[in-house]
């Protein structure tokens, strides 16, 4: 899968797709493949991809002010390390979502909640692509933001997640892997 491809729909994913949409992702676009039509209900949705989260970091350098911010920190410092992570998560919530990924939400948005109707309340949740390794374990780290309607409360929460990848735990957990 390309970069260019910056929401997809859960149902057409598939696990060779773990490295672009993360673990969680690809197994639910699994069970929806396999299990569907033996009439077992899995919930649907989209995944942006990890093609995605890198153009929004990349958008106005804040990818390299977050390395920047990053080189050096001694995680063991509990002040430095909250800090750190304070200030990364608040950039990434201040920061706009590249015009084509903002309209890929929305159309995604869009065609998810025409399906089940104006009040529906979403979740939006974590699925990191390295998650599922054997020498790795995310689980529990990542922000997962329930209850979400609408498309503006989405977008907050799509940035809320990207922000949890750099609470102190997960930065602390990656420096140390």
């Amino acid at each position: 899968m390309s970069d260019t491809r910056l929401v997809l729909d859960i149902a057409t994913l598939r696990m060779k797709d773990v490295a672009d949409v993360g673990g969680k992702n690809a197994s639910l676009g699994e069970m929806i493949s396999q299990l569907g039509g033996a009439g077992v209900r899995v919930p649907g949705g989209f995944a942006t991809t990890a093609g995605a989260y890198r153009q929004f970091l990349a958008q106005g350098g804040l990818d390299r002010r977050v390395a920047g911010r990053l080189r050096g920190l001694d995680v063991s410092d509990v002040s430095a390390l909250a800090r750190a992570g304070a200030e990364i998560r608040s950039w990434i919530l201040a920061q706009d979502f590249p015009r084509r990924l903002q309209q890929d939400i929305a159309d995604a948005y869009r065609r998810l909640a025409d399906g089940v109707g104006a009040y529906a309340t979403f979740a939006v949740r974590s699925s990191a692509t390295a998650e599922d390794l054997p020498d790795a374990s995310f689980a529990g780290q990542q922000e997962t933001v329930l209850n979400v309607r609408g498309l503006d409360h989405l977008n907050v929460a799509v940035k809320q997640v990207f922000a949890s990848l750099y609470n102190d735990r997960a930065i602390s957990y990656r420096a140390h892997q």
